[in-house]
């Protein structure tokens, strides 16, 4: 059995178990008090049971690699990333948060009640796994790694509410079972308790849990030191940047008691923390064996052009990627990949590819030039008018169809543009192309006649660009029907990493630490690009923008904004660096999907005028009901 349908099929069903058994929580208050005592002491008397609860805490691991429903990643449809029609085939609760419908009665996509429940299952098998007298048929060494996974797992689901809630309530233990409302009443902690309290946890998983999974066939998918190290940094990395560092807009956000819940002083020495941890998740990751995806040689004849995308695409969508430092199989991709999917073919149905992850031409515009730098910056290329025609080359065939006649700002881009977009006269090769190598292969065809032309009742494209960086590509299609490889959702990788490290240092030491550009660099030449300093003070209108750290800010977060497009980093990037009212009160736009040639289809549209509140919409309100049930939690600010 493959290791991914293993560990999945763990989840499902004892996730479904443990609903059964140990009863669910309610969104009105934090269900921290355990029920059933006697039906608990027996999951832990034996190591097969104590198994179905160990992976039960798995199970509560978000689904980061979907795009539907109330359970999904809500990074991917809550922003301005990716835009979908609106009441058609893939309805999402984020996606109302995008179009600025988020409330306090009902808020969208509350993981509240759904992470404290999570919590609570970590304490009780935490509490009973350490007791020695207990699930006795067990080995040490094997107490001690499942003690870690459940460890980090208590951190990581106070760090997901910690991210989406501003400070939330610590739960160290869960109480006794006849505690009194008084005392399951719980208030917030302030930010850094919380943020200490994560790490705290994370640290002692580290010391539990093994370097690499070596038995590949049974447990991939479980947790590693590498994965526990790169969360710390992740958490350290919110925790110094400007939302949560000194943010002065919550200098009176504070308990009913009068704590202060956000320290308003601005501590540098936090970047310093996150970057001592961002490195060392760095040297665990390669020490495991862990490096930037190259594609490995086919047997299929393919230009270099052709190659680079590849290993760009596959950095995402390859099955158990070096790169993936975190894969969870718990989060599987073929239904992601179908709704970015178009049609390449007049015979392909749009049932099977239905083309509705729309990125705005905002995104599209946020990628390099060929010359590695911002195409508002690059001195030798114009891109001042998207509407401008251009004809593809014969040199340029392997990006756009030879003759074919679309946007200038289609032309002289980066590689990761090509690799992560798709768009009209855009080529997308695969696996099953009709010959055996990147000449004469598919290519979009999009304006409204096309057969990726947005005609379709429910499957349209709303912009005009498509997510080709999701699709792995060894995605078949014929009349008869589609196949799409499903890949684990790579929730961290080494490039994410890379680029960490990269703001950390910049942000506490300056542009003056090396380094800086040593790992930033890393990154852009798997990419197809010179290095930072050669490539701004050759191309750039703004030679020295590099020198300064506010400059060099601005690269780094370009960099990560490219890197990691449509990967679920974006949503939460814009918050921490509190950009998020700048871009997310802007158009989304693209182009008419209802033109028939290039003079109707390019056009530029507008599909939507997003609205962000700041302070208000950084952070999730409670729901009503939890704020009246407990007396003691102070509703999120703006709420």
């Amino acid at each position: 059995m493959r290791p991914t349908r293993y560990i999945r099929l763990k989840f499902m069903a004892l996730a479904m178990a443990a609903t059964l058994v140990l009863g669910q929580s309610c969104d009105s208050f934090l269900d921290v008090v355990p029920d059933n005592v006697s039906t608990i002491d027996h999951a832990f008397k034996l190591r097969n049971e104590a198994e179905k609860y160990l992976f039960t805490l798995y199970s509560y691991l978000p689904s980061d690699g979907s795009v539907e429903g109330w359970t999904s990643n809500v990074a991917m449809l809550a922003g301005d990333e990716i835009w979908i029609p609106y009441q058609t085939s893939l309805m999402s609760d984020a996606f109302e948060i995008a179009r600025g419908n988020q409330q306090v009665s009902g808020p969208y996509v509350s993981m509240w009640a759904r992470l404290y429940e999570a919590i609570r299952h970590c304490n009780i098998f935490l509490e009973n796994v350490s007791d020695l007298t207990k699930v006795r048929d067990i080995r040490d060494a094997e107490r001690q790694r499942w003690l870690g996974e459940a460890e980090f797992l208590k951190a990581y689901y106070h760090y997901l509410l910690l991210r989406m809630y501003g400070p939330v309530p610590i739960i160290r233990q869960n109480l006794d079972i006849d505690a009194s409302k008084e005392q399951v009443a719980v208030p917030r902690n302030p930010v850094d308790e919380c943020v200490d309290y994560i790490v705290e946890l994370l640290d002692a998983s580290v010391e539990k849990l093994p370097n690499i999974i070596t038995d590949r066939t049974l447990e991939l998918g479980r947790l590693t030191s590498p994965i526990a190290l790169a969360v710390k940094a992740k958490v350290l990395l919110m925790a110094a940047s400007p939302l949560f560092n000194g943010n002065p807009d919550y200098s009176n956000y504070r308990n009913h008691d009068g704590t202060q819940l956000f320290n308003p002083a601005v501590d540098g020495s936090k970047w310093e923390r996150a970057a001592v941890a961002a490195k060392e998740a760095i040297d665990a990751a390669e020490q495991a064996g862990h490096l930037l995806f190259k594609m490995p040689p086919t047997s299929f004849s393919l230009s270099d052009t052709t190659m680079l995308q590849l290993d760009l695409r596959q950095a995402v969508s390859e099955r158990w990627s070096v790169e993936h430092v975190w894969a969870n199989p718990n989060s599987q991709t073929a239904n992601l990949q179908m709704q970015a999917m178009p049609p390449l073919n007049v015979n392909h149905n749009h049932n099977n590819a239905r083309k509705i992850l729309s990125p705005p031409l905002k995104i599209a515009r946020q990628f390099y030039t060929h010359n590695g730098v911002p195409i508002n910056e690059d001195k030798t290329l114009s891109f001042l008018d998207d509407t401008e025609l251009r004809t593809a080359t014969h040199e340029e065939r392997f990006y756009i169809a030879e003759g074919f006649q679309t946007s200038r700002l289609h032309f002289d881009r980066e590689p990761r543009f090509y690799a992560s977009l798709a768009f009209d006269g855009a080529v997308w090769y695969k696996y099953d192309s009709p010959s055996n190598s990147d000449e004469n292969t598919f290519v979009v065809r999009s304006k409204r006649t096309d057969y990726a032309g947005s005609t379709h009742a429910f499957h349209f494209n709303m912009t005009g660009y498509f997510i080709k960086k999701l699709v792995d590509w060894n995605q078949t299609m014929s009349s008869s029907g589609a196949s799409y490889r499903g890949y684990p959702w790579p929730q961290i990788r080494l490039a994410d990493l890379y680029l960490m490290y990269a703001e950390a240092l910049n942000e506490a030491y300056g542009p003056d630490h090396t380094d800086v550009f040593v790992y930033l660099d890393k990154v852009r030449e798997r990419a197809g690009l010179k290095g930072v300093k050669e490539s701004w003070t050759d191309y750039s209108n703004n030679p020295s923008k590099f020198t300064t750290r506010d400059g060099l800010r601005e690269i780094i977060h370009q960099e990560r904004l490219i890197e990691l497009a449509f990967e679920g980093h974006r949503f939460w990037d814009l918050r921490r660096w509190k950009k998020a009212a700048a871009y997310l009160n802007a158009p989304i736009t693209g182009w008419n999907m209802q033109g028939e040639n290039a003079n109707s289809y390019y056009q530029v549209n507008t599909v939507w005028q997003q609205r962000f509140i700041a302070p208000r919409d950084y952070f999730w309100p409670l729901s009503e009901t939890a704020v009246i049930q407990n007396a003691k939690l102070v509703q999120s600010p703006g709420w």
